[in-house]
């Protein structure tokens, strides 16, 4: 199913709402305006399934209806973080080959505006405001048939990965082939399977749409007739509000949200009612086992995680009982795609043995656009339908994976192997700690010796003994090797705003 199917079923029911603005679409709305988009697409401007358009866009009503468009026309939609300098998001642009860009004017300083930028875009549209030489969305679309078109092929979401070890790249993954109402995207039928998605669920979505899982949780929301609570950005306590003010049964993390809810005073966290939810699912980045178990205890068993990547190849979910029997596992395989752990040279390793995951998947591959070195690089040197995302890990006698960092991250310090993610996991429990990155960094002697960077809680800043007191609450809690040999204060870590920790960043500020 698709929106279109809803526009007839409840046509009045919010598909999407907004609480920062107090805006909403309905079902009925969603389908038209995103039919309309189709037929200016495809009638108008002579796109043809398998081409490009690109968006760069806050948390808006019309990302959604622009995504919505572009899946019901065999296009795809390249979501473009809107966090990007005009340079990074100009490459994107014209690395994927976009056709139209639609930009949302509060977020345009992020993009060349230039008349001779994008020289491969042949149309360009804004919404939310004006900008010269841009054509109004809502213009565009006044007159434009809502019915559906006759032809509706599958599209597909074109994303980027963030960038957090270099240049970003694009992941296209082939979409299904067939009509949009006849066959259904490759994420509605596993997720809606496992986490109990249907027309009953409130979504609140607290995270940025150009990011792979909330743009795809709100479709595979949309897919089955829930309502999508968006966010324009995450704060803790608000968060908190709307989950009681909209009976929000499902909703999206990070860790790094979870961290910021659970340092609210217990009085805030308190006198919120949270018990219309149903599904608290996390990913993303790896969490701390403290940090779930204290989650689990606040909102019960509806902890939810699942680990993967925009490439698609594999996926492990876990459940709230599971990871209490198994702190530090983000779940089984064999859902979609096996996981195998090997050592450099591509052997498979036993149980417990740490190494690069790979993920076998024989369904269907995907491709860095424009980079077939990259996209051979990370397939396995004897198994074609192989391919790892740089994670490193291991499994346990039941196929319960663990990560231990990214396989970029690694610290190497006098020939051993050192995974910067426990160390951080022990960090952040501090209560002085909001934010941290353990990085390695140049030894004569060693190879590399472990260093950290905190970002410390404000009261504390000033503190000329935090850094030796954070340091020694690590001993006899990790191995004295890996305990960092310098800890510096810092005001921030360059995170994006999924959470993620764009480490060569701080790397590079130290080399």
């Amino acid at each position: 199913m698709y929106p279109g199917t809803f526009a007839v079923i409840t046509p009045d029911k919010p598909a999407v709402i907004r609480p920062a603005t107090g805006e909403q679409i309905t079902y009925a709305e969603l389908e038209a305006r995103s039919a309309q988009l189709a037929h200016l697409l495809v009638d108008d401007w002579g796109l043809r399934p398998g081409e490009t358009i690109a968006v760069v866009s806050d948390n808006t009503l019309e990302m959604l209806e622009i995504y919505w468009a572009a899946l019901r026309t065999g296009l795809y939609i390249a979501a473009i973080n809107h966090h990007l300098t005009p340079d990074e998001s100009s490459y994107i642009i014209g690395d994927c080959g976009a056709r139209a860009l639609f930009v949302s004017a509060p977020v345009a300083d992020h993009v060349d505006l230039s008349p001779e930028a994008h020289p491969g875009v042949e149309h360009r549209v804004v919404f939310g405001g004006a900008l010269e030489g841009f054509d109004d969305y809502r213009s565009l679309l006044e007159g434009k048939s809502t019915e559906p078109p006759a032809d509706q092929p599958r599209g597909h979401d074109f994303l980027y990965s963030s960038g957090t070890t270099g240049r970003p790249k694009g992941v296209r993954v082939d979409p299904p082939e067939g009509q949009i109402d006849e066959v259904a995207d490759h994420y509605t039928p596993v997720f809606s399977f496992l986490y109990g998605f249907d027309a009953d669920s409130v979504y609140l979505c607290p995270a940025p749409l150009y990011h792979a899982a909330p743009l795809r949780f709100c479709g595979v929301v949309n897919s089955v007739g829930g309502t999508v609570v968006l966010m324009d950005r995450f704060d803790a306590e608000e968060a908190l509000r709307l989950i009681e003010a909209y009976k929000v049964t499902h909703s999206q993390w990070v860790p790094t949200m979870f961290v910021r809810m659970l340092k609210l005073p217990d009085e805030t966290r308190a006198k919120y009612d949270l018990s219309s939810l149903t599904h608290a699912i996390h990913a993303a980045a790896p969490c701390p086992p403290e940090v779930k178990r204290r989650m689990i205890e606040w909102w019960g068993p509806v902890i939810h995680e699942y680990y993967s990547a925009t490439e698609g190849m594999g996926i492990t979910f876990i459940s709230s009982q599971e990871a209490l029997e198994r702190p530090g596992s983000v779940g089984r395989d064999g859902l979609k795609g096996i996981a195998h752990i090997c050592d450099d040279e591509g052997n498979e390793l036993p149980a417990g043995e740490i190494g690069t995951i790979y993920w076998q998947n024989d369904e269907g591959g995907f491709a860095y656009h424009g980079d077939p070195e990259k996209t051979a690089s990370v397939r396995h040197p004897d198994h074609p339908t192989w391919a790892t995302f740089g994670d490193v890990g291991y499994l346990d006698e039941d196929r319960f994976l663990y990560l231990t960092d990214r396989k970029a991250f690694t610290i190497i310090s006098g020939g051993v192997n050192i995974y910067p993610q426990e160390i951080e996991n022990a960090l952040v429990l501090h209560p002085a700690v909001e934010d941290v990155a353990v990085i390695g960094l140049p030894d004569e002697e060693m190879g590399e010796r472990v260093h950290a960077v905190v970002v410390p809680a404000a009261d504390r800043a000033d503190d000329p003994g935090l850094a030796r007191e954070i340091l020694d609450s690590l001993r006899g809690r990790i191995s004295d090797f890996k305990i960092p040999r310098g800890l510096d204060l810092v005001d921030e870590l360059p995170r994006t705003p999924t959470g993620k920790l764009v480490k060569h960043r701080i790397v590079q500020q130290y080399v």
